[in-house]
């Protein structure tokens, strides 16, 4: 009846609710660190509208869009103790019919992204470890272990000071250049309507569900403040425009040599 089967099953089983309890507690503690004060801004810089293929594996040639942009956010309010890492984008809202009075939804494409990790903790497993290597005598530690610590201590570098280090989740960029480009399944995108930039994020925590909440408030406490671009247009795609700009200069010119040549037929 009390074998040490039933007891390590025993032991098991109660480790087994104590971590499913303390997993839940963990995951519902993010609802007493509010977010309310996060806030992002994005406005766009520069956007072309260029015919080719948009990346190595496109089988045809089409218009496609690259933006650069300038991103203020300030996310350091949705990092807690349960933070693991945050993943922020930027993505464009446009029109998915030529139409600019057509009710069809519109389409979302993301154009650039990072993933912000959290401030390691004091008690992170990797700072822990570290520190117990530290304390165990050579004589423990293997020989390549024992030559890599004298090596990294002999090539180790003072740390500089950083100056005006900016806190976890804190972005400040200016002409950013999108990662990616934005297409259309109809392989035309110049001269589209209400076209609008919008800032994004998903926080991931170390236990707990995943939300996303680009200022939805999809989880309480969380939809921050944030300001969308201007609406604006996609340009003529670049090549018919510089073609306009070509024959409109060759215009120009052929009417100067002709009012030139209509003066000296008068004098």
């Amino acid at each position: 009846m009390h074998s040490s089967l039933n007891r390590i099953q025993a032991v098991f089983g109660f480790f087994t609710t104590v971590a499913l309890v303390v997993s839940a507690l963990a995951a519902v503690s993010v609802l007493f660190f509010p977010a309310d004060e996060t806030n992002a801004s994005v406005q766009l810089k520069n956007v072309q509208v260029v015919k080719g293929r948009p990346h190595y594996y496109s089988t045809k040639r089409e218009e496609y869009a690259q933006f650069r942009f300038d991103l203020d956010a300030d996310l350091s309010p949705l990092f807690n103790w349960n933070t693991k890492q945050l993943f922020v984008y930027v993505y464009a809202t446009y029109s998915s019919s030529e139409n600019p009075d057509s009710q069809v939804r519109l389409s979302e494409s993301i154009i650039w992204d990072t993933i912000i990790p959290a401030t390691p903790s004091p008690y992170s497993w990797e700072i822990l470890k570290d520190k117990v290597i530290a304390l165990l005598p050579a004589a423990v530690l293997s020989d390549s272990v024992a030559a890599a610590q004298r090596n990294a201590k002999r090539h180790a570098k003072p740390p500089k000071k950083a100056k005006n280090k900016k806190a976890t989740g804190v972005l400040r960029l200016r002409g950013q250049k999108g990662k990616y480009q934005v297409s259309d399944i109809t392989g035309r995108l110049a001269e589209r309507q209400n076209v609008t930039l919008h800032v994004g994020w998903n926080v991931q925590p170390w236990v707990g569900a995943l939300f996303w909440a680009p200022g939805t408030g999809a989880v309480p406490r969380t939809a921050g403040t944030i300001v969308s671009s201007e609406p604006f247009a996609f340009p003529e795609e670049k090549t018919a425009a510089e073609k306009r700009a070509k024959e409109a200069a060759e215009e120009a010119e052929k009417v100067k040599v002709e009012k030139a040549k209509a003066e000296q037929a008068s004098v």
